[in-house]
C-alpha cells in the first residue's frame, strides 16, 4: 500500500505492490509483463523473494488497474491494512459518514472508524491517497499513520495536545463573554429586582445591544468551530452534531438580532431576545468537549504507559568500548550492557552475568524471574540487583513490547458486533432530530400559546441541542479502550476486539494438556527412598548414570540433581539395556536404573514400594526403580508436571460457571489421572493434532460457545475452529497470529481473568448504551414540550446543553471505571 510521491509534479513516482502466488522466474516475468501494459507505468521490477512489485510511474496510475492486471495474470494482491488518523469527528454520525466514504473507495474490503481513538482502520487494495481524499470529500481531515512502534506517534500526540489547549482557551473565552449575557437576561428571572436595576441603569434596549455584542463575539471566536464544520456538513446534506449546534444557536441568535434591530418585523407579543441561549449553549458544549477530551485521554493511559516502558538509550559494546546510543541506534546482534535497576533496552539473550528481572509488564506476574546465560529477556522489563550483558535479537518495531502495543491499539480500534445496532440508529439520527425540531417549531407556532413564535423557537432549539449523539458514539469504543488497556496491564492481550464480546458467552473452556496445563517438559516429580539411603547420594548416583543417556527422562533426572546443587560422581562402564534400563559404576558402586521387570531380573523384590507405585500409577506416572550395589534404593517418577497455578485456574473457571475439557494426545490413563486431580469435567484423549479440530466441533455441539486454549502454534487449527482462541505465551513467544486472545504469562490464571474482564467490559458497554439511548428517548420529547400541556414544563435550551454535555461525560466516566477492574485470581500470586 506504499506510494511515494514526486513532490515537484504532485504525482506518484513509485508504487510498491505486494504480489502472492509467484514461485519461479517465469512467474516474475508474467507479472512484470502484465504490469508494464498498464497506462502510466514506466518500469517494473518484481522481487520473487520479497513477493513485491516496484512500479515506476511516468504519469498518474490507477492502482486498481495494477491490481486487476496482476490478478488477470493469475496472481493475487493481498489485502493490506492502512491506519488513518481522522480529525474533526465529534459524534457517532461523523463515524458513519467517514465509514461510508471509505467503503465507497474502489478496492476497499473493510473500513471501521473509532470515535474515541480518532482512527480509521481500512483493509483492501485501495491506494492510501485515495482513502485520504475520500475522507476529505466527506468533510474531515485525515492522514496515514505510518507503521512502526505502536503508540509512538509523537506528532499526533503533540497535535492532540494543541487541540485540547485550543479547546480550553475557547472555553475560558466563551465563559467570560457569556457570563454577563447570562446575568443580564436570566438574572431578572432568578433574582427579584435585577430586571428593574437593568432598566434603571442602562435601559432594556442597551442591555440587548450589550448582549448582542458579547454573543456575537462568542459565536464568532470560540463558537466559530461549530459553524466552520457544521454548515458545510449541512450543505452536503450530511448534518452532524456541529450542524445541530450551528442551526440551534444560529436560529436563537438570528431571532434575537431581529428582535433587537427590527422588532417591527415580528408579530406583536413575540419581541424577545435569546442571546443567553446561544452564548451559554456554546459555552456548555465547549465545557462538555473539554471534559470529553480529558476523559478520552485517560482511556489511552494504558498505551502511554506501555510506550513509556521503552528506554530512550542503551549502553552498547562497539569496537571494544562501551557507548551510549539512542535506542533507534541498536541493531540485532549488538552486545548490550544492563546495570542494576535499569530497564532492559531491547529483546535479547543473556550472554554474561546473572540477575532477577521483573517481567510484570509482560506477564502481569509480580514475581521477578531469574535470568542467567542463555535466558531470554524482553525489552522494557526491569532488571533488579544483578548486572548482565545480552545479545540483541529484536529491536524497534520487532520487539515484544512493540507487538504488545500494536495488539492493544488494534483491539482498541476494533468494532464489536454490538456496535452494529448503534451504527444503524446513528445513520439516520441527526437528520431525524432535525425533522423533529422542525415539527416541534411548526406545532408550537400553530397550536402554542402566546408568544407562539418565541416558544416555537426555544423548543426547537432545545430539541436540536439535547439530541447530541456523542454519548452513543462513545459508548462502545471508550469501554473497549479502557478494557483492553486494563487487560494489557494484567498480561491479557485481545488480538481482536470482537473476542471481548464472544468470550463472555463461553460455556466451555477446552485446554490442550502439554505446555498448557503442564510445564511442557519432563521433570523429576517423585523420589522415594528405601531405608538406609540419603536423597543426595542416591540422586547423585542415578544422575551420574543417566548423564550418558540422551533420553528425555535421563535429562530430567540430571537437571533435577543440578538444580539441587548435587555434584555428579565419576561414571564408569555405562551400559544401556534395551527395553530394561541403564547401568554403570559410580564411585565404585554398581548402579542399576529401570522398570520393575529390570529389578526382578536382578532378583530384587519391589513389593516394599507397592503402595507408592500404585499412587504413581493412579497419577498417570510410570515408576522407575534404582538399585545400588544389589540393594533396592529408591523408586522415582519423571513426568510432565502440572503447572503450580493450574488447579487454582481450573477452580476459578468453575466458579465462573464454566465447564472445563482437556484435549490431549496422551493415553487415556494418564489423561484421566490428571483430570481427576484437577477436577476437569471432560477428557478427550489419544487425539492426533488433526483430530483436535473435530474434538472442538463435538464439544461445541454438546455445550455451546467454546474457548480453546493452546500454545498458539501446534494448536493453530483448533484455535481457529473455536469461537474464541486463547494462546498461552511466555513473553518472547507471543503467538500473535494463532489466536484471538494472547495470555502473556504461561499461567492458566489468565483465562478466568480474560473471561471476567470480557464480562465486565461488555456489561459496561451495555450500561453506556442504555444510558445513551434512554437519555435521548426520554429527553427529546421533553425538549419538544410534551410535558407542557399537563404540567406546564418546558426545557430551556441552556439546560438542554448542560444535559447533553453531562450525557457524554457520564458515558466516559462509566467506561473509566474499568480501570479499577480487579482480576479474580491474579492478586493471590506471591
Amino acid at each position: 500500500m506504499n506510494t511515494r510521491h514526486d513532490h515537484g509534479r504532485g504525482r506518484p513516482a513509485r508504487i510498491t505492490l505486494p504480489v502472492e502466488g509467484m514461485n519461479c522466474a517465469s512467474c516474475v516475468g508474467r507479472v512484470e509483463a502484465a504490469l508494464a501494459r498498464v497506462d502510466g507505468v514506466a518500469g517494473v521490477a518484481v522481487n520473487l523473494a520479497a513477493e513485491r512489485a516496484d512500479i515506476q510511474a511516468s504519469g498518474p496510475i490507477d492502482r486498481l488497474a495494477l491490481v486487476r492486471a496482476v490478478e488477470k495474470a493469475g496472481y493475487q494482491v493481498p489485502a493490506a491494512g492502512v491506519e488513518l488518523a481522522v480529525e474533526d469527528m465529534t459524534c457517532a454520525s461523523c463515524v458513519g459518514r467517514v465509514e461510508r466514504a471509505l467503503r465507497a473507495v474502489p478496492g476497499v474490503q473493510e473500513a471501521t472508524v473509532n470515535l474515541a481513538t480518532g482512527r480509521a482502520s481500512v483493509r483492501g487494495v485501495a491506494d492510501a491517497g485515495a482513502l485520504v481524499a475520500a475522507v476529505g470529500g466527506a468533510g474531515y481531515a485525515a492522514r496515514v499513520i505510518e507503521p512502526g512502534v505502536g503508540g509512538a506517534d509523537q506528532e499526533a500526540a503533540a497535535k492532540k495536545e494543541a487541540e485540547h489547549a485550543a479547546l480550553r482557551r475557547d472555553l475560558l473565552l466563551a465563559a467570560a463573554l457569556a457570563l454577563p449575557v447570562f446575568l443580564l437576561e436570566m438574572g431578572s428571572h432568578l433574582v427579584p429586582g435585577v430586571h428593574g436595576l437593568v432598566e434603571r441603569s442602562i435601559g432594556l434596549q442597551w442591555s440587548w445591544y450589550l448582549q448582542f455584542l458579547l454573543t456575537t463575539l462568542v459565536l464568532a471566536v470560540p463558537g466559530r468551530r461549530f459553524y466552520r464544520k457544521g454548515v458545510p456538513a449541512l450543505v452536503r446534506l450530511a448534518p452532524d452534531m456541529d450542524s445541530l449546534v450551528a442551526v440551534g444557536t444560529g436560529a436563537a441568535y438570528a431571532y434575537s438580532v431581529l428582535a433587537t434591530f427590527a422588532p417591527g418585523l415580528l408579530p406583536a407579543g413575540t419581541v424577545n431576545v435569546y442571546y443567553e441561549a446561544a452564548a451559554v449553549i456554546v459555552t456548555l458544549i465547549l465545557l462538555g468537549r473539554v471534559l470529553e477530551a480529558r476523559a478520552r485521554g485517560r482511556t489511552s493511559d494504558a498505551i502511554r504507559r506501555l510506550v513509556g516502558l521503552q528506554p530512550r538509550t542503551a549502553r552498547v559494546l562497539r569496537d571494544g568500548a562501551t557507548v551510549e546510543l539512542p535506542i533507534a541506534g541498536v541493531v540485532a546482534g549488538d552486545t548490550v550492557l544492563v546495570r542494576p535497576g535499569e530497564r532492559v533496552p531491547v529483546d535479547g539473550e543473556v550472554i554474561d552475568g546473572r540477575s532477577y528481572v521483573d517481567e510484570a509488564m509482560i506477564t502481569g506476574e509480580p514475581v521477578p524471574v531469574e535470568k542467567s546465560v542463555g535466558s531470554t529477556v524482553v525489552g522494557g522489563t526491569v532488571n533488579q540487583t544483578g548486572a548482565f550483558s545480552l545479545r540483541a535479537t529484536a529491536v524497534g518495531g520487532q520487539t515484544v513490547l512493540a507487538q504488545i502495543i500494536r495488539l492493544v491499539e488494534q483491539a482498541q480500534g476494533s468494532k464489536l458486533p454490538i456496535q452494529a445496532l448503534v451504527d444503524r440508529v446513528t445513520l439516520w439520527f441527526v437528520p431525524a432530530v432535525m425533522i423533529v425540531a422542525a415539527l416541534t417549531f411548526l406545532v408550537w407556532l400553530v397550536f402554542g400559546p402566546s408568544p407562539a413564535l418565541g416558544l416555537a423557537l426555544v423548543n426547537a432549539v432545545a430539541v436540536l441541542i439535547i439530541a447530541c449523539p456523542c454519548a452513543m458514539g462513545l459508548a462502545t469504543p471508550t469501554s473497549i479502550m479502557v478494557g483492553t488497556g486494563r487487560g494489557a496491564e494484567l498480561g491479557v492481550l485481545y488480538r481482536r476486539g470482537e473476542a471481548l464480546q464472544l468470550l463472555k458467552d463461553a460455556k466451555v473452556v477446552a485446554v490442550d494438556k502439554t505446555g498448557t496445563l503442564t510445564e511442557g517438559r519432563p521433570a523429576l516429580t517423585d523420589l522415594e527412598l528405601a531405608e538406609g539411603f540419603t536423597r543426595a547420594d542416591v540422586l547423585g548416583r542415578i544422575a551420574a548414570v543417566e548423564s550418558s543417556s540422551e533420553h528425555p527422562i535421563a535429562r530430567a533426572i540430571v537437571e533435577a540433581a543440578r538444580d539441587e546443587g548435587i555434584a555428579l560422581p565419576a561414571l564408569e562402564d555405562f551400559e544401556s539395556v534395551t527395553g530394561m534400563g541403564v547401568r554403570g559404576t559410580v564411585a565404585g558402586a554398581r548402579v542399576e536404573v529401570g522398570a520393575d521387570r529390570h529389578m526382578r531380573g536382578l532378583g530384587l523384590d519391589v513389593h516394599c514400594f507397592a503402595d507408592i507405585a500404585q499412587r504413581l500409577g493412579d497419577e498417570g506416572k510410570s515408576p522407575l526403580y534404582a538399585a545400588i550395589d544389589g540393594r533396592l534404593a529408591a523408586v522415582i517418577a519423571v513426568a510432565d508436571p502440572v503447572k503450580a497455578d493450574t488447579p487454582r485456574a481450573i477452580a476459578a473457571l468453575h466458579a465462573l460457571g464454566l465447564k472445563v475439557a482437556m484435549i490431549t494426545g496422551d493415553n487415556q490413563r494418564t489423561a484421566r489421572a490428571i483430570a481427576r486431580r484437577l477436577g476437569i469435567d471432560e477428557v478427550v484423549a489419544e487425539v492426533l493434532p488433526e483430530g483436535k479440530v473435530e474434538a472442538v466441533r463435538r464439544l461445541k455441539a454438546a455445550h455451546g460457545r467454546l474457548a480453546f486454549v493452546g500454545d498458539g502454534i501446534n494448536d493453530a487449527p483448533a484455535l481457529a475452529e473455536a469461537d474464541v482462541g486463547l494462546a498461552i505465551g511466555t513473553g518472547t513467544d507471543v503467538a500473535i497470529e494463532a489466536a484471538d486472545v494472547v495470555l502473556m504469562s504461561g499461567s492458566l490464571l489468565g483465562i478466568p481473568n480474560a473471561i471476567a474482564l470480557s464480562r465486565a467490559t461488555i456489561g459496561n458497554i451495555r450500561q453506556n448504551l442504555f444510558w445513551a439511548f434512554a437519555y435521548n428517548t426520554a429527553l427529546v420529547p421533553v425538549a419538544a414540550g410534551v410535558l407542557y400541556p399537563a404540567w406546564g414544563v418546558l426545557l430551556s435550551p441552556v439546560f438542554a446543553a448542560g444535559a447533553m454535555a453531562l450525557s457524554s461525560v457520564f458515558v466516559l466516566g462509566n467506561a473509566l471505571r474499568l480501570r479499577g477492574f480487579r482480576a479474580p485470581v491474579m492478586e493471590a500470586r506471591a
